[in-house]
């Protein structure tokens, strides 16, 4: 893909007038020298994989460090208890999110989308929408062409790696994506998905990556539902007609610099935040005598 600006992706959809997915599948078709259906095709294998991914979630598996699994079913069984505070749609959505990203942890077959450590963000929306509201595989693929589109202009005018631009990188670049595609599958236009997504950004912005012991699992896999639900909060404030008094390339600039501020120690080192409390050192030392 060739997008820096998520204007331009606007422009091309307002002048050739069609839909903002349908700009980044033609992209893709001339980058990749392949036809329509191939195009589409392979991200039906990207969307069915997350689908398969979830489908195969083992509550049983922990990671190799003992800090993650099973917390997907916890939440699969608070989903059906009546006096939750929270619908059936969001209380899904985390448990999916959760779920997602506790197979990576477990090293299980997942799709980074756009990270490993962020996967768990948009097929919990996605996976969810289908099933909620009964749409046709055919919309979440070009929800997915969406979700791409908005990740490329921020892969190219930002960052999506934790090491360089902090987690505001990877969950919120996740969660952009996301907030896009549900906004573009809710009926919103280029400006309704635009604006989903500098909005869910805008709530991301200076998040830290500071994973105990390294590793992919604490804080990272409660931070995907976090950014899952951040997502469906976004959009739904675009589709009501919400939009973010900061344009949204400007947004995405803004966490380009912050990522750059962002000390070395709080970008994926381990050296701060969370990753040096008592607790996280106390797993440290525990995993260095296991090894």
């Amino acid at each position: 893909m060739s997008f820096s600006y998520l204007k331009e992706i606007e422009d091309i959809a307002k002048e050739q007038n069609i839909p903002f997915w349908r700009v980044i599948i033609e992209d893709d078709m001339k980058e990749r020298n392949v036809s329509f259906e191939e195009s589409f095709e392979t991200m039906r294998g990207m969307y069915r994989a997350m689908k398969e991914a979830d489908a195969a979630y083992d509550a049983s598996l922990r990671s190799a460090s003992g800090l993650v699994g099973g917390d997907g079913a916890k939440l699969e069984v608070f989903r059906q208890k009546k006096n939750r505070l929270i619908g059936d749609f969001l209380t899904e959505v985390m448990e999916k999110a959760v779920k997602m990203s506790e197979s990576n942890a477990c090293m299980k077959r997942i799709v980074a989308a756009p990270t490993a450590g962020s996967c768990g963000v948009i097929p919990a929306v996605l996976l969810t929408y289908e099933k909620q509201r009964e749409a046709l595989e055919d919309r979440l693929v070009e929800a997915l062409f969406v979700a791409a589109g908005i990740g490329e202009v921020i892969a190219a005018s930002a960052s999506i790696a934790g090491a360089e631009g902090g987690c505001q990188a990877e969950i919120g670049s996740a969660s952009a994506m996301a907030a896009g595609a549900i906004a573009y599958l809710e009926g919103g236009k280029e400006e309704e998905i635009v604006h989903a997504a500098a909005l869910a950004l805008k709530n991301m912005l200076g998040l830290t990556c500071d994973p105990v012991a390294g590793l992919v699992e604490v804080p990272c896999v409660k931070r995907n539902v976090s950014g899952a639900v951040n997502a469906i909060v976004s959009s739904q404030m675009a589709i009501a007609g919400i939009r973010s008094a900061i344009l949204p390339d400007e947004v995405i600039d803004s966490m380009r610099r912050i990522g750059k501020l962002l000390p070395t120690c709080l970008r994926e080192t381990g050296q701060e935040g969370l990753a040096i409390t008592p607790t996280a050192m106390e797993v440290v030392r525990r995993l260095k005598e296991d090894a």
